[in-house]
């Protein structure tokens, strides 16, 4: 079995008890084997990580890949806005092979950018000729992904219910099981995009919930946005004791205090994405309230259709942002800043590896370079103009790292982008087909913007 040993670079393990410094990985096959200064292996191939930082693979916990093509469309919107013109309109203009387009280039832009594992949320699927050609997507980036099955959310046509009283589909999730994502070990996974308590009905979420917790599957929802559904439903479900670790929020901006400990206290994750937060009007994001009821998250991009997707970009945001909430905090109790910064690029860093590994369901597998767990590893260019001098690596990496600085990228010991080029022969071709995609679906949007379900004064049914 071909083994690889990375030397010379300097390694933040993000495991304790490997720590950081100038030392050697070394992978077989698709797994670290061995971690250690002075390393050697005659039989290995020798990876130059000389003026790298060595990192393990981003983890972006929460994305909709499929919107890759309306990149820019919903940068000006604010979350009725989004929904209308996205969800019950857009979204409905896409073909089978634009979810494919979207999603596989998408998933490669995540590889280009560091990401090596990606929680791709997949709502935008009316038929299974969608769902199969998004995985399709995922399968050939070769990026590690769990597929989150949703679930589209059109405006009901007479006669139809609300897609908040619809059970989750469970003929597609044993589909999906049976025929394409049923191995634990593989690099696409299967788990549970469903609506939850915010968005469905309580009977609508206890149907989910079940079905996810007797399939084994991570079940992830949004929570945050509009005015809930079910208001008490977090609590009912709760006492139901439906919630566990296999239970992932995103956003929780809604959530009170004691909603957050009591969620906690049941092992359930939260997955933020601050920009869109921020930008559409779900409120500020929940960094410091997690923080301060002894939770680290996990970080998302969320939506290409508004925001970039590069996961340092996410966890500078998500670090302002919540500074300046304490910094102005600090001056309205004490009359002054801070004495240090309330958060560190420590704590961004663990929730772009650790945090998103733990909220996907993988901890076991990826989130630290540690022997034995998946040779998912990136090589960071430390000698690049905007990253010198390093004084410090780790605030390197958040505050000035990005995507250029990507040197070379590993899934299961397989290289994905190498010399700071992708390793995917079609990409020239890709986005033409991507360009040809967008152009179609954008082309509808002045026509959807004039209809009746898009102007300001249309109540929403979200």
């Amino acid at each position: 079995m071909q083994r690889k040993l990375i030397k010379g670079g300097h390694v933040i393990s993000m495991d304790p008890r490997i720590g950081t410094g100038g030392l050697d990985v070394l992978v077989k096959g698709t797994r670290i084997e061995e971690i250690g200064a002075g390393l050697s292996a005659d039989d290995a191939e020798i990876v130059d990580a000389s003026d790298c930082i060595v990192i393990p693979g981003l983890v972006n916990a929460h994305m909709h890949t499929w919107q890759t093509a309306l990149r820019g469309l919903a940068s000006n919107w604010t979350l009725p806005q989004y929904f209308r013109s996205v969800h019950a309109g857009l979204a409905t203009l896409f073909t089978p092979d634009d979810i494919y387009i979207g999603t596989l280039v998408g998933a490669l832009n995540q590889l280009n950018s560091g990401t090596t594992t990606l929680g791709d949320w997949c709502h935008n699927n009316p038929t299974p000729a969608h769902t199969d050609r998004a995985v399709d997507g995922l399968l050939e980036s070769g990026i590690r992904s769990v597929f989150f099955h949703g679930s589209p959310k059109p405006d009901p046509r007479p006669g139809q219910k609300h897609f908040s009283e619809i059970p989750h589909a469970r003929s597609e999730v044993e589909r999906l099981l049976s025929e394409r994502l049923g191995s634990r070990g593989e690099l696409v996974t299967l788990g549970m995009a469903i609506l939850g308590p915010h968005y469905s009905t309580y009977e609508v979420s206890v149907h989910d919930f079940k079905l996810a917790r007797e399939l084994e599957l991570v079940a992830s929802m949004h929570c945050a946005g509009l005015d809930p559904k079910t208001p008490d439903g977090w609590e009912r479900l709760a006492q139901a004791g439906l919630l566990d670790s296999r239970t992932n929020v995103v956003h929780g901006n809604n959530l009170t205090d004691a909603q957050l400990q009591m969620m906690l206290g049941c092992g359930v994750t939260f997955s933020l994405a601050p920009e869109t937060e921020m930008q559409q009007g779900h409120g500020h994001p929940i960094t410091g309230r997690l923080r301060d009821a002894g939770c680290g998250p996990s970080l998302g991009a969320d939506l290409e259709s508004c925001v970039a997707g590069d996961m340092f970009t996410v966890a500078r945001v998500a670090l302002a942002s919540q500074r300046a909430l304490d910094n102005a905090a600090s001056k309205a109790s004490q009359g002054s800043l801070p004495p240090t910064s309330t958060l560190s690029c420590d704590d961004a860093l663990a929730w772009i590896t650790l945090r998103g590994a733990e909220a996907l369901g993988l901890a076991e597998e990826i989130g630290s370079l540690t022997p034995g767990k998946q040779a998912d590893i990136v090589l960071v260019r430390a000698d690049a103009m905007n990253m010198r001098p390093l004084h410090d690596p780790v605030a390197a990496l958040i505050m000035q790292a990005n995507t250029s600085n990507i040197e070379t990228v590993l899934v299961a010991g397989e290289y994905r982008k190498r010399a700071g080029e992708l390793n995917y022969e079609a990409l020239v071709s890709r986005l033409q087909e991507l360009e040809a995609s967008g152009a179609r679906i954008g082309s509808g949007l002045n026509q959807l913007l004039a209809s009746q379900w898009s102007t300001p004064n249309t109540p929403l049914s979200f």
